[in-house]
């Protein structure tokens, strides 16, 4: 059992707390002896190290994937269903164990890590439903005597690159497809939070999932560029699905090109949201507060620019003040709060920066406005009003609990303003008008639109984006047939 100096949650299962590296069925250490503390981001206080992974853990891990992969790959899709099943059953059995290690290592909510959980475990689920039917084709011969099909097949070793602000949930989302069309996967989770990324292999090897099958290794920062380039080069590794920032995003499609893997890049937001006059405001405000504050606003489909109708506007930003100034904020290790820790110091200045600099250009603080208390980890809900022209189609992220609300005159204008940035992941927008919701969710140029809706994302449903978001799918059928390859077969001499 692992040991802490502290367990102010109280963990039931300790043991799910790993800090090795999980190659081939074992928890290794790297041969370099290095280690990465994990940090408590509400108190900055060390809550364990892990292994700070390199080179000859990457290398080890594709040797394992690659030679699970022929036995993975010939189990049924009843099997793999199974297995898949088995590990859904035991992280829902440990939610709260889980939930808990979350809230520890990255700061967020009890309730909304458990809401993670809930989420993650849906795709684990889903995927395990879906691989059981799924078919492929037979195509009408042209000539007689023959026989055409297209079949699919698993692409191979996938590299799974995961972000910290999610830490249970992307893995399961990237996981669940990969693991249920056949692939083996190697996975390095965020620096933040490995925590919750180890505890989840743990209950897939308690489940039964073969050896080799699942592989995982920590790493900080400076050595992550090791383990990237060691997969980059080896053409074993037939796909990666990265999620994080644009810029990462284009140097791993760039090096994956000598040996043109498959790629899932769900990159970086600047989501618009967007309220029309006839929109109702209570469903407004509901889902603005849901698009924005969740996880203290620290998700790529966060609404980053919010955009509302002149007619509008102070009523709803009067609403809005008095909305985000009920919110609470805190650590979870000391109660119940609406808004936890930003993820480090680098997240704070990063909002800091962003909140002052539209101040000095004309904006104004209707609520919050700076760090909960000075040298805190926390940062006040806030709400920015009168945005200036030239901030209204910014497109930095965020990624902190701000909301910037500025006013625009017609629909042509708002759509304009929408599309105005480089990226293209989610928007949304509130109104009444039917022929409206059409008009406009058709010309938004982003891969998911929410409609008098905050909270959008589900293993039902494909996730991710257009432009510099982008491309490929997560959650879905079409989530699956990004570890598919598709396959034609032609039977002749049958007349």
């Amino acid at each position: 059992m692992t040991t802490l100096a502290a367990n102010p949650l109280g963990l039931q299962r300790l043991d799910l707390i790993k800090t090795q590296a999980f190659i081939g069925g074992q928890w290794l250490d790297d041969p370099s002896g290095q280690k990465l503390d994990v940090v408590n981001p509400a108190d900055g206080a060390v809550i364990t190290q892990v292994t700070d992974g390199g080179a000859e853990l990457a290398k080890a891990a594709v040797d394992a994937a690659s030679a699970a992969f022929q036995n993975w790959r010939a189990t049924t899709a009843k099997t793999r269903a199974g297995l898949l099943r088995a590990w859904f059953d035991l992280i829902t059995k440990h939610q709260d164990d889980l939930a808990k290690l979350i809230a520890w290592e990255m700061g967020k909510p009890l309730a909304e890590a458990k809401g993670e959980i809930a989420y993650g475990a849906g795709y684990i689920e889903w995927f395990a439903e879906a691989i059981k039917h799924t078919n492929g084709d037979v195509i009408p011969a042209p000539i007689g005597g023959r026989q055409m099909l297209a079949v699919r097949e698993p692409v191979g070793v996938a590299a799974v690159i995961t972000p910290w602000n999610f830490p249970m949930a992307m893995i399961a989302r990237k996981f669940g497809p990969a693991l249920a069309a056949g692939c083996t996967v190697i996975a390095k989770p965020a620096e933040d939070t490995p925590l919750s990324a180890l505890a989840l292999v743990a209950l897939a090897e308690e489940a039964g999932i073969p050896a080799g099958v699942i592989n995982i290794i920590p790493a900080s920062r400076e050595r992550t560029p090791q383990i990237s380039q060691v997969w980059l080069d080896d053409g074993r590794v037939r796909k990666i699905s990265f999620t994080g920032s644009t810029p990462v995003g284009k140097l791993l499609a760039r090096g994956s090109a000598d040996t043109l893997k498959r790629l899932s890049m769900e990159l970086g937001g600047d989501a618009p949201f967007i309220v029309f006059d006839d929109a109702d405001l209570d469903i407004a405000v509901d889902a603005l507060m849901k698009a924005k504050f969740r996880n203290a606003g620290q998700a790529c489909i966060a609404a980053n620019r919010v955009l509302v109708q002149e007619g509008i506007y102070d009523a709803l930003a009067e609403r809005l003040a008095a909305t985000v100034g009920k919110l609470t904020v805190g650590a979870a290790t000391d109660g119940a709060f609406d808004i936890g820790p930003l993820i480090n110091e680098r997240a704070l200045e990063k909002v800091e920066r962003l909140v002052a600099a539209a101040v000095a250009k004309g904006a104004k603080v209707v609520v919050g406005g700076s760090r909960a208390a000075p040298g805190s980890a926390f940062f006040q809900p806030t709400v920015l009003s009168d945005m200036p022209a030239e901030l209204r189609s910014s497109c930095e992220e965020i990624f902190g609990p701000v909301l910037p609300l500025a006013r625009f005159s017609t629909e042509e204008e708002a759509i304009a303003l929408a599309n105005d940035t480089p990226f293209g992941l989610a928007s949304y927008f509130c109104t009444q008008d039917q022929k409206r919701v059409w008009r406009v969710a058709s010309r938004l140029e982003s891969g998911l639109v929410g409609v008098n809706e905050g909270a959008i994302s589900s293993e039902y449903a494909p996730f991710g984006g257009v432009k510099e978001s982008g491309y490929g799918r997560e959650g879905s059928v079409h989530g699956l047939a990004d570890y598919q390859s598709l396959k034609y077969i032609c039977l002749g001499g049958l007349g």
